[in-house]
This record gives structure tokens, sequence and C-alpha cells, in this order.
């Protein structure tokens, strides 16, 4: 593989062209109309424009993706993730062009696709799922009884979803069909399928996700887990590995249940199942993400292995480097991810310009992004500004960093989820490890944001007023009194 086109842009896009440059591989960068001054595209080989800004007109044109492959002579595609990336449609269609898909096979994406599909093909291992329903239900009352059987509070979900879409809680019988309704119809709104399922609702859970590699020979290892639970809208916002509260005999058996799953589909490549913890011992499958994950650098950290080398090597037909019995957890290493988001404005996009952009650096801090100073946040795509990963000896060293680096990152222009990432690290329930998924719902207001932004305020005025006066050398009693007052907070400055 000489040639390796990334049908994807910003970091992901970066990180892995970066790999293949050192892997002495060229690489082809495709580019929308509003990226075209990004730093992926000045970073590869060759760069070609592929349509508008909509993803619909450029990253998603699968057919004309392929023609460039073909005219460039291209031997590997990477998806990177999201976009093509679990779109078994548009693998079948590489493959078929004779472009190496660099990433698992069609058929392994459309049996992970389907939850119901899923939980069907790994019954026979015997993996631990939530009680629930094994086919998608369309009859009302023959659901509600079945409600009724597992016990209130369900959770109904899509088949085909993800993102919290397709999702509802239900705590009684009273509301279950007009919740059905909800679910069916947003399911189908969003995925074009309207297929749901019932599960137990499981109330306080962690959210637990096993990478596992897989080569073509049949070798298939995991490598061990990161933590998820940090999340906003069902979506995530810190990752860390390893997780703070699993025993080691707890991991083995997440990660041979893993390798089960992987094994189930007929896996090959980087992929990631996912699971939920309830009361710290008892886990269920969940899911199965068939790509490359976006808080992959954590696994990264914790292993030494660069997995999208080790994506590249399978999808040559290489055997997987490394064995089970040579991975080793290697300290502790977190994710935030830096979103343009308000925090205080219930997360929403901040669209805008970079008008200052300083990363942070030093010993055990990585930054993989996309973006440089000046440069405006596209409406077209998802907000993610960058990944701010630490790594140090034990979790309290990997925090501490993480605090120091928040810090050291400075950003204008936009808001950011740094404060928010700021706060829940310095938050005693995550200190402690005692968290779940509803830490942000349980403990996280706009207020907080706000009451330290302005106590900020209060120190610098505090603090120009005393710079002021021993300048001019001169008393003001009033003002002396109010700095007095406030020494506690003038020495945090």
């Amino acid at each position: 593989m000489n040639k390796i086109l990334v049908a994807n842009r910003g970091e992901i896009a970066l990180r892995i062209m970066r790999t293949c440059r050192e892997m002495s591989i060229k690489t082809v960068a495709i580019f929308s109309e509003a990226d075209r001054n990004a730093p992926f595209v000045r970073y590869a080989d060759e760069a070609v424009c592929v349509g508008p800004p909509p993803s619909s007109q450029s990253y998603l044109q699968v057919d004309k993706i392929i023609q460039i492959c073909k005219d460039l002579k291209v031997d590997g595609l990477h998806p990177g993730y999201g976009f093509l990336s679990e779109n078994a449609a548009a693998t079948r269609k590489i493959t078929e062009a004779g472009i190496n898909f660099i990433g698992p096979s069609p058929e392994a994406m459309e049996l992970m696709g389907s939850k119901l599909a899923a939980k069907a093909a790994v019954k026979k291992y015997n993996i631990p799922m939530v009680p629930g329903t094994d086919e998608a239900i369309d009859d009302i009352n023959a659901a509600k009884q079945i409600a009724l059987e597992i016990g209130f509070p369900i959770l109904i979900k899509a088949s085909a979803g993800g993102g919290g879409k397709g999702m509802r809680v239900v705590e009684n019988a009273a509301e279950f069909e007009e919740q059905m309704n909800r679910a069916v119809s947003e399911a189908q709104s969003s995925f074009g399928d309207g297929s749901v399922f019932i599960e137990k609702y499981v109330g306080s859970p962690r959210h637990i996700e096993i990478q596992v590699m897989a080569d073509k020979h049949g070798n298939i290892v995991y490598l061990f887990e990161r933590e998820c639970s940090i999340q906003r809208r069902h979506q995530k916002v810190i990752e860390e590995a390893p997780s703070a509260v699993l025993t080691p005999e707890i991991r083995k058996a997440m990660g041979e249940c893993a390798v089960n799953v992987a094994r189930a589909c007929n896996y090959v490549g980087a992929g990631t199942v996912e699971f939920l913890l309830e009361n710290n011992k008892d886990f269920y499958f969940l899911e199965m993400n068939t790509r490359l994950q976006v808080e992959h650098p954590v696994t990264e950290m914790i292993t030494g292995k660069d997995l999208v080398k080790e994506q590249i090597n399978v999808a040559r037909g290489e055997k997987l480097s490394f064995s089970q019995d040579e991975l080793k957890i290697l300290g502790h290493s977190f994710e935030v991810r830096v979103y343009a988001e308000d925090p205080t404005n219930n997360f929403l996009p901040d669209i805008g310009r970079l008008n200052t952009y300083q990363r942070p650096e030093g010993m055990g801090i990585r930054v993989d992004d996309g973006f440089e100073e000046g440069m405006d946040i596209p409406i077209y795509y998802d907000p993610m500004i960058s990944k701010l990963i630490t790594h140090g000896k034990d979790r309290e060293e990997a925090r501490n960093r993480m605090l120091r680096a928040i810090a050291d990152y400075k950003i204008s222009g936009v808001e950011t989820t740094l404060p928010f990432c700021k706060f829940a690290l310095e938050h005693e329930a995550f200190v402690s490890g005692n968290f779940d998924t509803h830490f942000v719902g349980k403990y996280f207001t706009p207020e907080v944001l706000l009451e330290q932004d302005d106590e900020l305020q209060e120190v610098a005025a505090l603090f120009a007023a005393k710079m002021h006066l021993e300048s001019a050398k001169t008393t003001a009693p009033t003002t002396e009194a109010v700095v007095s007052k406030s020494k506690w907070k003038l020495n945090r400055l």
C-alpha cells in the first residue's frame, strides 16, 4: 500500500496522515470548499476539492471519491470516523472498485449496525445483555405487556440508532404509549428505520468501552478499556483509560467478551465494543462501533500502540504486531473534547473565528486538532476544535496535568467546552471516581460557570486597583479595605 486517500477532514484526517508519513505512505486529501485552507489539506501529498461545503455534496460523495482514487492510483482508503466510516453500502462500492478499505467488511458493519442483529449474533457466546426484547416491537399492547414483565422504568431504543436519537425512558405504564410513538417517529425520521426494542433501564450506569483489534488471520486482542461516562446529550465529552473502578478480574471478563463480539461478526481492523456497567461489577453488552473511535488516543497513550498503523498493516494482510500477553497498561490517560459549544447555554454550538488559538505544551500533553489561529469554525460540520490528551504515571498525575493543560489552552472568538471540562475534572465525584453517566444532570448547572466568571472579573478588578495604588504610592482607605477583605482571592492570582 503506497498511497492512501483519507476520506475525512480536520483533526482525524491530519492524525491519519501523520502515521502514513511515518510509514512512507503517500496521502491524498479530499476537501470541501469550506476546508480549502485547512491544515490537513496542506499536509497531504495531494489534495482534491470534492464539492461544496455540505457533507452530502462533498465528503459523502462516494462515487466521486472512488473516481479520485482511480485517477490518482490510490491503493487504500481510510475513512476515519463519521462520514463513510460505517456506511456498509459505500464500503461495498469501494472494495468492488478494487480499493483496499481500511476497516471492517460491509457485512460486519451491517450486522453490528443493527442493535437487534448484533444481539442475535453475540447470543451464542453468552455475552451478558440488558434484560429486554430480542426483536423489534411494533404492537403497542404487546410491547406494554413486555414492559410490565421487565418492570418499570424501561428504555425504548431505536434499533438503528445512536447519539440518543430514538431513545425514551418510560417511568410507568401510563406514559408508555405516548413515549413508544415518539421513539418510533424519531427513529424513522433520523435513521429511516422505525424499528425499536425494549430494555430494562439501568438507572446509574457507567459507560465502559473496550478497544479491540483483529487481523485477517484470526487473531483478536483487546487493548483494555476506556471510561466514557461524562456525557452531554448522550455524547461523550471526557474519556479516560483505564477506568478508575474496574478490577483486573472484571477488565479481563469484559475484554474477553469484547473479543467474542468481534469474533461473532468475523471482524477485521480496529473496533470498539461498548458496555454498561452497573454497581461497578455487572456489565451488559450495548453495541459495537465498527470504526476507529474519536477517543482512541487514550488507548494509544496507555499501550504505546499506534492504532492507525495497526489498521493499515491489518488491511495490508499482515498479522497483528503484538499478542494479548504482550499488552500492558502503562500509566493513565485523559482526553477532553474541545467543542465550539457554550456550556452555559445548553452546550449549543458557538460558531465563529478563532481570534486566539494557542495550544498547551509540555510533558505528557498531546493535542489532536485541525485548526489554526484566525480560522473559522465551519457551520457545516461537527463543532469539535480539538482533542486534548494527557498522560501520567497514575490517574492523579494525568488529571493534574490535564488541569494545567486546560489553563494553558488559549482560545478566544468562540465559547468552548474547556470551562465545563475543568469543572468536571475538579469535582469531588470525578476526583473520587464515584460518578456515572448522569454526572451532568446531577452536578452541573450553567450558573456554576457564570459564578466563576463573575469571581474572576472581581479578582481582576481588585488586582487592577491594587496595582494602581502601588504605582501611585498613595493611600485610598475604601479601596484598600476591599483589597484587604479579599486577600484570599488575590493570593490565587
